[in-house]
């Protein structure tokens, strides 16, 4: 989802807030360690599903579905119609008697939960004042050997539940549930699909537009929280061929491989996309000039179908419009095999300054992910210019249209390092959004900071003093809050920033950079493709990275507390400045850091101290000696500013008066 808050709105919010007014909940005594430091805080047992370690079980299972769509576009009524064949597997333990699925397009109705719990004012993923929703016009199910037959099924909100005459027998047993529906497109689809009027077009997102099966796993059963906006999907993993036919003058891009390019291309596109296909360099496929020319299209009237095939994925996106521009790139990928970047746009949102950049960004953020994390696993990954602010879909997204430079990059980079969270490691969106967003955040920190040699390099992030007011201000929602749940003004910093600072954290002032490195690509290698929790992740960083950890999660994503280390005092050994110092530091509020203690003495000299988490575990005060042999002129925690220290004006000590350096 599209990244909530700018840098520029960032460095308000922190200009916004005074340090003062956190100084005052720094009290002495407010740290507790038994509280922090709690045994049995991560202590539950491993099953035969999900290890001790993190790791899936010998007997781990999920379920899945694959699907065959065939839609159609209707532009005079401004609907979408047609079917979908969903062949779902029980890999579960349990005879199923009834399967769930998702309706999402049922949310964008004033008579919709969504809809009214939406306030008056609107908001992101409001959808006031539109009666959207499913028409499902049959419901058939095959199972077993038996001929398809109509179904029972209940609707609710945004769910259905399809009742089955004989139970779905565990351990492997497939059926064939067969629906067809239309719905009417809505102009803005809470910030995840809708339509956009061009000069020459109007520009098709479509996102959440078929019926899609709930997941049934090991946690909680199905999986049915409604759809309501701010919780995105949890969804299962299959094979997917869809056909989509629109008209004649249009381009269509979707997730996956498009399989008939002879038959919706001209020769010269198709030429085109194979010299793209070989190139670093971005290659247009329909320039701007051709947009209005009918010889573009290999057909000038009627319809035409463009079949596309999306293996091993949970979702799948596409977007259409007469008024697309259309270039693209090749992507080198680790193995040595190579993956189309492409992007379609209007004709007015091209150029260098705009959306003419914008297969560079896409090939630039998905090689350095793939190479930093796991290798991108779709054969095309296209970037859509719309109506939709950000979102993502496997190898799709959808990018503000009006988006430029920086803003360009920056929504580019962060929807598709959705393709690792949660593409390919499938966490549920609906309730854990920090394991997706957050994530996602973090990278996107790394791969800013080396597109383009630093073009857009991202400073703030370097100085968390300046960003703690917005970590820890009043109302803060803890992490571990479902998105739904989360007041809307905190969800760019419950979900993105806040679990992202935390992974920085973790690499930089806990773990080391390869430490942390190796855990976390444990964690993506161990579950791409599956169904993880929150303590499967902190279960693999602790297996992988060899720490316990149980304090840090507890404290930055359970809880909201807050940081404050100070340098309480120096004195000389037998008062004699030559002989060594003793630093007495604390920590004053319920969470805790490793320490960094950087000691200047009178004549220049500075050294640093390294103190490990574990110095806090017996209390909030810790005493250590000091090898200096001058003076000293000052001593600092936290001297880089790594730490969300909510009161930076107590983590510096200064002598009362000025000593000078002893004559050697």
């Amino acid at each position: 989802m599209k990244k909530f808050i700018a840098r520029q709105a960032l460095t308000a919010i922190c200009m916004f807030i005074s340090f003062g007014s956190f100084a005052q909940e720094a009290q002495k005594g407010a740290y507790d360690a038994h509280v922090l430091f709690h045994p049995l805080f991560n202590f539950q047992p491993g099953s035969e599903y999900r290890t001790g370690s993190g790791a899936p079980g010998p007997k781990y299972w999920q379920n899945r579905a694959d699907y065959k769509i065939n839609v159609s576009l209707d532009e005079t009524a401004g609907k979408l119609q047609g079917d979908v064949e969903i062949t779902y597997k029980n890999n579960s333990p349990e005879d199923l008697e009834f399967i769930w699925l998702q309706l999402d397009q049922n949310a964008f109705s004033d008579s919709s939960r969504s809809g009214k719990t939406t306030a008056i004012t609107g908001g992101r993923f409001g959808n006031i004042g539109f009666m959207g929703g499913n028409e499902i016009t049959a419901v058939t199910v095959q199972q077993g050997k038996g001929k398809a037959a109509s179904a029972m099924y209940v609707i609710n909100d945004t769910r259905m539940q399809v009742r089955l005459m004989d139970p779905l027998k565990a351990n492997g047993e497939i059926i064939k549930i067969k629906i067809s529906y239309s719905f009417k497109i809505p102009e803005y689809g809470s910030d995840r699909m809708g339509t956009l009027q061009t000069k020459n077009g109007m520009i098709y997102e479509f996102a959440q537009w078929y019926p899609r099966v709930c997941v049934f796993d090991d946690i909680e059963g199905w999986n049915v929280l409604p759809y309501l906006g701010a919780g995105e999907f949890y969804l299962e993993y299959g094979d997917f061929e869809y056909a989509i036919t629109v008209p004649w003058d249009h381009i269509v891009v979707g997730s996956g491989e498009l399989l008939n390019p002879n038959d919706v291309l001209t020769k010269e596109q198709i030429n085109r996309l194979n010299q793209a296909g070989k190139s670093d360099q971005t290659v247009m496929i329909r320039s701007a000039e051709e947009v209005t020319d009918a010889a573009t299209r290999p057909k000038q009237s009627g319809t035409l179908t463009w079949r596309f095939r999306c293996l091993q994925a949970r979702d799948i996106a596409w977007a259409t419009s007469k008024a697309f521009v259309w270039d693209a790139a090749r992507m080198n990928l680790p193995s040595g095999k190579t993956a189309l970047a492409q992007s379609v746009y209007p004709a007015e949102d091209g150029g260098a300054n705009g959306w003419g950049r914008s297969t560079e960004y896409v090939k630039a953020c998905i090689e350095f992910y793939s190479n930093y994390i796991f290798e991108y696993t779709y054969p095309v990954a296209t970037n859509v210019a719309g109506i939709v602010g950000g979102m993502e879909y496997p190898g799709i997204v959808f990018c503000g249209h009006d988006s430029r430079g920086e803003s360009l990059w920056g929504v580019t980079d962060h929807e598709f390092g959705h393709n690792w969270f949660p593409m390919i490691v499938g966490n549920n969106e609906r309730k854990y959004a920090w394991m997706d967003e957050g994530f996602n955040t973090f990278l996107n920190f790394l791969s800013t900071d080396a597109f383009n040699n630093g073009e857009y390099k991202n400073n703030q992030m370097n100085d968390l003093h300046r960003l703690a007011p917005a970590i820890f201000r009043e109302k803060a929602d803890p992490i571990m809050t479902i998105p739904d749940v989360v007041q809307a003004r905190n969800l760019g910093f419950e979900a993105y920033y806040k679990p992202a600072i935390g992974l920085k954290m973790l690499r930089e002032r806990v773990l080391g950079k390869d430490r942390f490195d190796f855990a976390f690509r444990q964690y993506v290698k161990r579950w791409a493709f599956k169904h993880p929790t929150p303590y499967d992740f902190f279960r693999t960083m602790e297996d992988a990275a060899g720490e316990d950890l149980g304090w840090f999660w507890k404290g930055w994503f359970f809880e909201n507390f807050k940081l404050d280390q100070s340098v309480k005092d120096v004195i000389y050994v037998e008062q004699n400045p030559q002989k060594g110092s003793v630093i007495t530091i604390e920590n004053l509020n319920q969470w805790a850091m490793p320490a960094t203690i950087e000691i200047e003495e009178a004549n220049g000299k500075k050294t640093r101290v390294e103190l490990p988490v574990e110095v806090w575990q017996r209390g909030g005060t810790w005493t250590f000696r000091a090898e200096t042999q001058q003076p000293v002129r000052s001593v600092k925690i936290d001297p880089d500013n790594q730490l969300p220290d909510i009161n930076p004006a107590n983590n510096s000590w200064k002598p009362s008066r000025y000593i000078a350096p002893i004559a050697n």
